[in-house]
């Protein structure tokens, strides 16, 4: 890791025990929930946004103003609001892409979740969803969120990741396998 994403990790870690604890105590998890979607569609949707983050270009007054108006146009909640216009006085707006990462983890533990990262060789059916989910559940003892992508040089097969654990069923890893096997032979 480098230094920089450590320290940009610490951060977000430090903001976002503290939000979530105060959403915690004021019964607002799910308000916290939302908050966050809203700001990752901004993040996702939005160069200007990103820009705003991440440029030395802007002034902390220039941030701040920003800030505030995103803030209400978005509708986030108090504690997020303030914690944004925290962050933009100090300069560590940056931060907000693990920031928002530590929330979701904070609060996917709160009810006992877990998220899947999954890479499909194809689009699945819910049937296939819901017995991978089943699968995923029985195997790490938490309700299983699946992010799943479609990456079609997988040819076959599945590639999960459930926190550090990784599992690859694809075609393309067995080939790249045996191609690997037959090197060491010939």
């Amino acid at each position: 890791m480098s230094e920089s994403s450590s320290i940009s990790t610490g951060i977000a870690a430090r903001y976002g025990s503290a939000v979530f604890e105060l959403a915690k105590d004021g019964n607002a998890l799910d308000a916290l929930e939302r908050d966050i979607d809203t700001l990752e569609g901004a993040l996702n949707d939005s160069e200007d946004f990103r820009a705003l983050i991440h440029s030395p270009i802007y002034s902390r007054d220039d941030q701040a103003r920003a800030i505030a108006a995103l803030a209400d146009k978005m509708g986030l909640s108090d504690t997020v609001a303030s914690t944004l216009k925290l962050m933009s006085s100090k300069r560590r707006l940056f931060v907000l892409p693990h920031l928002m990462a530590v929330l979701r983890d904070l609060i996917a533990d709160e009810k006992g979740e877990v998220t899947a990262e999954v890479q499909a060789a194809r689009a699945l059916s819910d049937d296939q969803r819901t017995k991978l989910a089943e699968t995923l559940k029985a195997s790490v003892g938490k309700t299983v969120k699946m992010n799943v992508t479609v990456d079609e040089s997988l040819i076959g097969g599945l590639i999960v990741r459930v926190g550090s654990k990784m599992i690859d069923t694809s075609v393309r890893s067995k080939l790249a396998a045996l191609q690997n096997t037959m090197r060491e032979v010939g």
